[in-house]
């Protein structure tokens, strides 16, 4: 398992040029990524699909705007 950690975080080091900025979503869908990839025997490309997913959904998150509160009377 530990094998699969480090794929996942090689993979995510590589497709983010390594700049925090970029790494939002990456790292935690690299890893997800990687294990639902090592069930199908898959576990860089799993890391790899993982990591540009949970970037994008990450950058989706941050545009969304939140519902505004309901007012208190």
């Amino acid at each position: 398992m530990s094998n699969l950690v480090k794929a996942a975080a090689l993979a995510a080091f590589l497709l983010t040029g390594a700049t925090a900025a970029s790494a939002h979503g990456c790292i935690k869908g690299a890893i997800v990524g990687g294990v639902a990839g090592h069930f199908a025997h898959h576990p860089l490309l799993g890391a790899a699909a993982g990591c540009v997913i949970g970037h994008h959904m990450a950058h989706h998150h941050a545009t969304v705007a939140p519902a505004p509160a309901p007012a208190h009377h």
